[in-house]
């Protein structure tokens, strides 16, 4: 078989041979051979790879406009950004998320792939730099140091919205189902103890709204992303960029993206705070906390089906035992606890990176991005199969419920008002000596007929404030 077809690509430390046809170049190659560390590669994240053709985008233009780029490198830079956009060449960007250099590699893949492919559109080929260069045409104005940290926030802005809208559609879910079983009655519990009466709706009312709390603070998270340092180069004085550079750049991010997009107001300060992640991580982080709470309860008030709690039941998605015939497990909210988990286990890494800053910059922002995109992706997905394959599915144990309810000795709690605390003492006590259920023994005592009592017990009485007061004791014990 014939040789593959190579070229010969030099840097500061040499020359190296490489495919022909590679869209990526020497710098790319060098970050692919030293970073082989995670299975994250960049091609695996489309919304990265889209930052950083916004942001090459937007820097084309203020470069053109100060005559840096010609007419044609400054159009083929564009249509190489377009087709980054659209979702082509990503397979190009071969490197690992996480590496050192403080994103180098990452931003000299984007800057090699793009020229490469904006060569081709000259009609010349990939590494003929002398008609346009990676360097000093696509990255021309520019420092890692703000087109990497500004791509970040261009391909999260876009990531967290995402995530914005799939907390929404659970958030609904979980009314639907509170809609559908707003008539079950159900004991409420306090410590894993019995507790007071309430409704299924009422429980999936709660989950709803716990997460609909969080929304507007994961929105106001994700808009943070829309202040960048572009214009900042190596350290935010803008050094190797022509006056009004980052003002042009910027504004052009802002009519490319359609996003309201600013400057930073002090771009040294800028370019090593990273604090934006590290708030878009914890917002993702408050909200894998509340979804794990979700799933714990679910997991616990479907248990059974016969020797548990058993209030409702979870699909069946799958068997759930290799040696039990018939079991069945929660494996939906199981799995999604795990990536509840790993949410809270990324945002303690991007924490603990975002701490590193020193001096002008901070070197560990590629394993902060990884870990908010990875974060980021895995909420989506746990959620949509959430959604689909256990919340939309669950259906009520009415009968086990009112079995619990009629069980339970804590409903004296809500009679005592009805039939006083003398009363309610006496059908507590008795109730835990013989085991017999306090909707029993009320009516065994005659201390209320049945019409009143079930009026007293009605799910609308029984979980939130109501005037009773035409209804007496029968007797006293």
């Amino acid at each position: 078989m014939a040789n593959k077809q190579m070229r010969t690509e030099g840097d500061l430390l040499g020359d190296r041979q490489l495919p022909a046809d590679a869209l990526y170049g020497v710098q790319t190659l060098r970050g692919m051979e030293n970073f082989q560390i995670s299975n994250f590669k960049l091609s695996q994240c489309a919304y990265f790879i889209k930052g950083l053709a916004y942001t090459k985008w937007g820097a084309a233009v203020a470069n053109h406009s100060e005559g840096i780029l010609t007419d044609e490198q400054y159009e083929a830079i564009v249509f190489a950004c377009k087709e980054l956009i659209a979702g082509k060449h990503h397979d190009a960007f071969a490197v690992d998320m996480i590496q050192g250099g403080a994103g180098t590699t990452t931003n000299m893949a984007a800057n090699e792939v793009i020229c490469n492919i904006a060569l081709q559109k000259m009609g010349h080929q990939p590494g003929e730099y002398k008609y346009l260069a990676p360097n000093d045409g696509v990255n021309a104005s520019q420092s890692t140091n703000d087109a990497y940290p500004t791509a970040i926030h261009l391909g999260l802005y876009p990531k967290g919205l995402e995530v914005y809208k799939h907390i929404e559609q659970l958030v609904a879910a979980l009314r639907a189902k509170a809609e559908e079983m707003k008539h079950v009655l159900k004991i409420g519990r306090t410590q894993l103890q019995d507790a007071v009466p309430m409704t299924l709706g009422q429980t999936f009312h709660g989950f709803a709204s716990i997460l609909e709390e969080e929304l507007p603070r994961l929105k106001s998270a994700c808009e943070e992303f829309l202040t960048v340092n572009m214009g900042a180069t190596a350290i935010g004085t803008g050094i190797a960029s022509e006056p009004g550079y980052a003002e042009a750049c910027v504004k052009a991010l802002a009519e490319i993206t359609g996003w309201p997009v600013q400057l930073s107001a002090d771009l040294v300060g800028a370019t090593s705070d990273t604090s934006v992640m590290i708030g878009y991580s914890s917002a993702l982080r408050r909200i894998a906390v509340k979804i794990n709470k979700i799933c714990n309860d679910i997991r616990l008030l479907s248990s059974g089906p016969r020797a548990g709690i058993g209030e409702f039941n979870v699909p069946a998605v799958q068997p759930g035992s290799s040696i039990m015939p018939g079991k069945v497990n929660p494996v939906i909210p199981e799995v999604m606890s795990q990536v509840c988990y790993k949410v809270m286990g990324n945002d303690t890494t991007v924490l603990m990176a975002g701490d590193a800053a020193q001096m002008e910059l901070n070197a560990m922002e590629p394993v902060m991005a990884q870990c908010c995109f990875e974060s980021s992706d895995l909420m989506m997905r746990g959620i949509t199969t959430l959604i689909e394959r256990c919340i939309t599915g669950i259906t009520p144990n009415e009968e086990r419920c009112r079995q619990q309810i009629e069980a339970s000795i804590t409903i004296v709690t809500a009679l005592n008002p009805i039939i006083g605390y003398k009363n309610s003492t006496k059908i507590a006590k008795e109730a835990l000596e013989t085991g017999k259920g306090i909707y029993e023994l009320v009516l065994e005592h005659g201390i209320l007929d049945k019409k009143d009592l079930d009026e007293v017990m009605d799910p609308k009485h029984m979980t939130q404030p109501s005037k009773l007061d035409h209804i007496k004791p029968k007797k006293q014990l």
